[in-house]
């Protein structure tokens, strides 16, 4: 079967940041479902469009098509007295951004009385480097569609 809108794509994904830095060595399938559900970045879905299992593809994706740019904006802190406990330098809090939506900031430190807390996605900032092997292809199901994801095995689990 090929790709297309509303498969559900099995694929192994090494990835590496432009420095060549391994993020990922690939040994455990990811599944998405494929058609613009934001499951995978655009540029990976698009260099997939219409292929079958086993075809492989190396890509390199800039800054903009993968996490974006650092915003500073994301960096925070906040004082240690407010800080919920049990929560150690690597969790994770939810709070509002800049904008006043609720977001996920990670914990970067605890120095004295205060947290430090960056916002940004670990890989913010960063191009990376893929290599794709599609492993499996198969038409998703009503459910899967509707939940805009694949559910299963290398799937979303409820």
């Amino acid at each position: 079967m090929k790709i297309t809108k509303d498969s559900a794509v099995t694929v192994s994904m090494k990835v590496s940041t432009d420095k060549g830095m391994p993020v990922d060595d690939g040994k455990r399938p990811v599944s998405y479902l494929h058609g613009g559900y934001d499951n995978i970045f655009a540029k990976l879905e698009e260099a997939l469009e219409g292929q079958e299992p086993g075809y492989q593809v190396s890509l390199s994706l800039s800054v903009e098509d993968c996490f974006g740019e650092r915003d500073e904006a994301l960096v925070q802190s906040m004082p240690k007295a407010e800080f919920p406990p049990g929560v150690k330098v690597g969790g994770q809090i939810q709070r509002p951004g800049p904008d006043g939506e609720l977001r996920y900031f990670f914990v970067t430190k605890i120095k004295g009385p205060v947290v430090l807390l960056d916002g940004n996605h670990p890989l913010a900032g960063q191009a990376l480097s893929f290599v794709l092997k599609v492993i499996d292809v198969r038409a998703a199901t009503a459910e899967e569609i509707a939940h805009q994801h694949v559910h299963g095995e290398h799937g979303h689990h409820h």
